[in-house]
C-alpha cells in the first residue's frame, strides 16, 4: 500500500509542478500583454490630447484648459490628466487626480524629468499606497524646446487581478485534475497491477510450496507482459530444483547414480579443469528468421540439437555452426557469435557462413548423395562428383579455420565434432593444435568394408578421421566396422584389446556412446501438456478407437514406405479393427533439393492416397499424413495419445524417436514396435522388435500391440523407462568426456 501512495503523491506532484509552471508562465505573458496594451492605448490617447491642449497653453487659458482636461479624463481606467511646466509645476488636472498630486508632489517626477531631458514619450508603472497606476508622460514642445509635459494616469490594477484569476484557475484546475488522476490511478494500480502480482506471487507460493505447475493466468500473463514469463521461467527453475532435490534423496536412498545437468556441469568441472568445451555441427541450434519487418528465433528440427542442447546448456562453452537462417548475419556480433538460448543466455553460438554453391555440393552432394545412401544400407545407390568432394574439404576447412581462431587462446581445448559432415575436421585441426583434444561422434552407421570401399576417397576420409583422439559410435558393430575399414585401407598399427589405431605418432580410440535424450526435460514438459487424446482425435477429425503414430524425417532409410504396406496389410489380415484404427504420420520435409528425396515425398503421398482409398469408410480413414515441420511441443500430445508408436527404419544409427516416446508415457501404457536395424533396438529390448522388410511380421506386431495387456505394457514400459532415464544425454556426455580426459592423462 505505501508503494501505491508512494506513486499517486508522486504523480499528484508532478500534475502541481506543471501546472505552477504553465501559471507562472501564462501569468508573466498575461502580464505582458496587458501592460503592452495600456501602454499603446495611454500613447494613442496622449497624441488625440495634445493637439488640443497645445494652443490653449500658448494663450494661458488656464481656466478653459482645466476644463478641456477634465473633460479628457472621462475614459475607460483613466484617473486622470495632469500637465506641468518645464519646472516640474502642476499647471492643471482633472479632479480626480488633483488632490493624489497635492499629497505626493513628487510621485510623477521622475518621469517628468526624464522626458524633459530625453524629448520623447515615456510610460512608468508606479504604486501610490495599495493603487498600481500607469502614468504615461509626453512632451508639449514650443520652437522645438519642451515648455509643458502632459501626464495621462491609468488605473493599472486590473493587470494583477487578470494574473491573480490566472492563478486561482490553475489550482482549481489542478486540484481537480490530481483528484481525477490519484483515482484513476488507484484504480489502475489495483486492477492492472496489484491484483495481478497477487496472484503471481499466490502462483508461485504453490509451487514453492511443492504443488503441480498449472498454466499461469492468462490475464496476468496479458497485464504483466515480459515480467510474466519470467515469472514462469523463475516457477519452471524452482520445479527443476526441487525434482532435482527429490531425485538426489531418493538416489541417496537407493545408492543410484543418475546423472543430471548440474552433475555433468561439475564433472566437467572436475576432468576439463581451465580447459574450455568447443563442439562442431553443421546445424545449428538456433535460427534467426526475417518474418517482415520482425526477426524470429526458431530452433530447427534436429535430432542433433535435441541431443546436443542440454550438454551446452549445462556445460556452457561455444558452439560453431552454419548460419542458414534469413537474419542470421543481422543478429550475431563483429565476430559472428550470439548468446544463446536467447531467453537466459547459457553459451556462445559462433556461425560459419557457406555460399549457397559450396553448401550444394557440401551439404547436398557429398554428404547426403554420397556418404548417407553409403553409411545407410537402404538399397539406394550413392553418387560422388569430384566437384562435391572439393566443396566437402572446402568447407571442412572454413570451420577448421573457425574453431582454430576459437581455441586460439585457449589452453587444452576439448572439440566434439558432430557427424558425417566433418570427417576432415579433426586431422585439419591437430595439424595446427596438437594440445587440442578431439572427439568425433558419428551419428550415423558405419558400413563395412566392402561397402566403405565404394567412396573414391575413402582414405582422405579416414586419414581426416583419425586426426580425433576418441572416434564414437552408436553400436560396437559400427565401431567393428569402422576398424576393418582402417584395417583395409590404411597402412596403420590396430590394437583389437583396447581398440585403438596407431598412426604416424597419433592413437585414436574407437568407442561406442550410445546417445540418449534428457528425460527428466521431457518429463517436465509433459507435465504442463494439457491435451489428451480425446484433443487430438477431435483436432484431426478422427473417428477410431486406437490411434498408431510415426515421427520421422521424410528420408527413404526411416522405412516409412514398408511401414505404411504394413499398416494395410494388418487392415486386411485384421478386418475387425477396421474403422477403429487409424495411423498418424508427422513427416518433417528433409532435403528438398536433392531430387530423390522429392521423389520419396511424393511416393508416401502416393501410398497414403492409395490405401486410404482402399479401406476409408464414411468418417474413418486408415492414415492421417500430416507433413510439416512439427516443433516439440506438437509431437509431444501424440506420443501421449497414441496405443502404438512405429519406429521402422530400415538402417539407423541410434534413432531418438523411440526413446522420446518411451519419456513422454509417464502412464507407463502404450506400445513402442522398433525396428532390429535401429542403435535403439539394443537399448530398448522390451520394445516389440521387427524386421520392418517383413510386412507380414510388422502388421502382426501391431495387432500384439493394440491386443497387449496393460500389465504387460506397463512392466515393458517401466524397464525401457529406467533405461533411458539412466542412460540420458549427461551419461552420454559424461563417457566422452570421461574418456577425452583419461586420454589427456596418459
Amino acid at each position: 500500500m505505501r508503494t501505491v501512495v508512494r506513486i499517486i503523491l508522486s504523480l499528484i506532484l508532478v500534475v502541481a509542478v506543471v501546472a505552477i509552471s504553465f501559471a507562472f508562465w501564462q501569468g508573466r505573458q498575461e502580464e505582458s500583454r496587458l501592460k503592452n496594451e495600456l501602454e499603446r492605448r495611454a500613447g494613442i490617447l496622449a497624441d488625440s490630447l495634445k493637439f488640443s491642449v497645445e494652443p490653449f497653453l500658448l494663450s494661458e487659458n488656464i481656466g478653459y484648459l482645466e476644463r478641456l482636461v477634465e473633460k479628457f479624463s472621462n475614459r475607460e481606467r483613466l484617473i486622470g490628466v495632469a500637465i506641468y511646466d518645464a519646472k516640474d509645476t502642476l499647471i492643471a488636472s482633472s479632479v480626480a487626480l488633483k488632490a493624489d498630486l497635492e499629497n505626493n508632489p513628487k510621485i510623477l517626477a521622475h518621469s517628468i524629468q526624464e522626458v524633459e531631458r530625453l524629448s520623447y514619450d515615456r510610460g512608468d508603472f508606479i504604486s501610490l499606497g495599495t493603487k498600481q497606476l500607469h502614468a504615461y508622460s509626453t512632451p508639449l514642445l514650443k520652437n522645438e524646446k519642451v515648455t509643458y509635459i502632459l501626464t495621462l494616469v491609468h488605473n493599472a490594477g486590473y493587470i494583477q487581478e487578470r494574473v491573480n484569476r490566472i492563478w486561482v484557475n490553475t489550482f482549481w484546475r489542478a486540484a481537480i485534475q490530481s483528484f481525477l488522476i490519484a483515482l484513476v490511478a488507484l484504480v489502475i494500480l489495483y486492477l492492472q497491477i496489484m491484483t495481478p502480482i497477487r496472484v503471481a506471487t499466490d502462483w508461485v507460493r504453490r509451487i514453492r510450496q511443492g504443488a503441480a505447475i498449472d498454466d499461469f493466468d492468462p490475464k496476468g500473463r496479458l497485464l504483466l507482459g515480459s515480467l510474466a514469463e519470467e515469472i514462469e521461467k523463475m516457477a519452471k527453475s524452482l520445479e527443476v530444483a526441487r525434482l532435482a532435490a527429490e531425485e538426489e534423496a531418493r538416489l541417496r536412498q537407493s545408492v543410484e547414480s543418475l546423472w543430471t545437468s548440474e552433475r555433468l556441469k561439475e564433472f566437467v568441472k572436475t576432468k576439463f579443469q581451465d580447459g574450455a568445451l568447443f563442439v562442431v555441427s553443421n546445424r545449428e541450434p538456433y535460427m534467426h528468421l526475417r518474418k517482415g519487418k520482425d526477426v524470429e528465433c526458431i530452433v530447427p528440427a534436429s535430432g542433433l540439437v535435441t541431443a546436443l542442447e542440454p550438454i551446452l546448456n549445462a556445460c556452457g562453452g561455444t558452439w560453431i555452426a552454419q548460419g542458414s537462417g534469413s537474419a542470421d548475419k543481422e543478429t550475431v556480433d563483429a565476430h559472428d557469435k550470439i548468446r544463446v538460448p536467447p531467453e537466459e543466455p547459457r553459451y556462445t553460438l559462433r556461425r560459419v557462413w557457406v555460399e549457397k554453391e559450396e553448401d550444394e555440393g557440401f551439404y547436398a552432394g557429398f554428404s547426403n548423395e554420397g556418404l548417407w545412401p553409403l553409411c545407410h544400407i537402404a538399397h539406394n545407390r550413392p553418387t560422388f562428383r569430384s566437384n562435391d568432394w572439393q566443396a566437402y574439404k572446402a568447407v571442412n576447412q572454413k570451420f577448421a579455420k573457425a574453431v582454430l581462431e576459437e581455441i586460439q587462446d585457449v589452453p587444452n581445448p576439448y572439440i566434439l565434432i558432430q557427424d558425417y559432415h566433418f570427417a576432415l575436421l579433426p586431422q585439419m585441426i591437430k595439424q595446427k593444435r596438437r594440445d587440442a583434444q578431439i572427439a568425433i561422434f558419428w551419428h550415423i552407421p558405419w558400413p563395412n568394408p566392402e561397402s566403405f570401399g565404394i567412396c573414391p576417397w575413402c582414405k582422405d576420409l579416414l586419414k581426416g578421421m583419425l586426426g580425433s583422439d576418441i572416434i564414437g559410435f552408436h553400436t560396437q558393430f559400427h565401431c567393428n566396422n569402422f576398424i576393418e575399414s582402417v584395417d583395409r585401407f590404411l597402412e596403420s598399427r590396430i590394437d583389437y584389446e583396447h581398440f585403438t589405431v596407431h598412426r604416424k605418432g597419433q592413437t585414436t580410440w574407437i568407442k561406442p556412446f550410445p546417445i540418449s535424450i534428457d528425460f527428466h526435460s521431457y518429463e517436465r514438459d509433459q507435465a504442463n501438456t494439457k491435451e489428451t487424446a480425446i484433443d487430438i482425435l477431435k483436432q484431426q477429425g478422427i473417428v477410431a478407437s486406437y490411434l498408431g503414430v510415426g515421427v520421422d524425417r521424410l528420408d527413404y532409410t526411416k522405412g516409412i514406405i514398408e511401414r505404411l504396406r504394413a499398416i494395410e496389410h494388418f487392415l486386411e489380415a485384421y478386418p475387425q479393427y477396421r474403422e477403429k484404427f487409424s495411423f498418424i504420420e508427422l513427416g518433417a520435409p528433409s532435403r528438398n533439393t536433392i531430387p530423390k528425396y522429392q521423389e520419396f515425398t511424393d511416393e508416401v503421398a502416393r501410398e497414403v492416397a492409395r490405401i486410404n482409398t482402399k479401406f476409408q469408410q464414411k468418417n474413418w480413414q486408415p492414415i492421417y499424413f500430416l507433413m510439416k515441420h512439427h516443433s516439440h511441443d506438437e509431437i509431444l500430445p501424440f506420443y501421449k495419445a497414441a496405443d502404438i508408436c512405429l519406429v521402422t527404419s530400415l538402417h539407423d544409427g541410434m534413432n531418438l524417436v523411440a526413446k522420446e516416446f518411451v519419456t513422454a508415457r509417464e502412464d507407463e501404457k502404450g506400445v513402442l514396435i522398433l525396428s532390429q536395424f535401429t542403435g535403439a533396438a539394443r537399448d530398448l529390448r522390451d520394445a516389440l522388435i521387427v524386421n520392418p522388410y517383413d510386412i507380414v511380421e510388422t502388421a502382426e506386431a501391431i495387432r500384439r500391440g493394440l491386443e497387449m495387456p496393460l500389465n504387460d505394457q506397463e512392466d515393458r514400459m517401466r524397464r525401457m523407462r529406467a533405461n533411458v532415464r539412466d542412460r540420458n544425454i549427461y551419461r552420454w556426455a559424461s563417457e566422452i568426456i570421461e574418456e577425452m580426459a583419461r586420454i589427456v592423462k596418459k
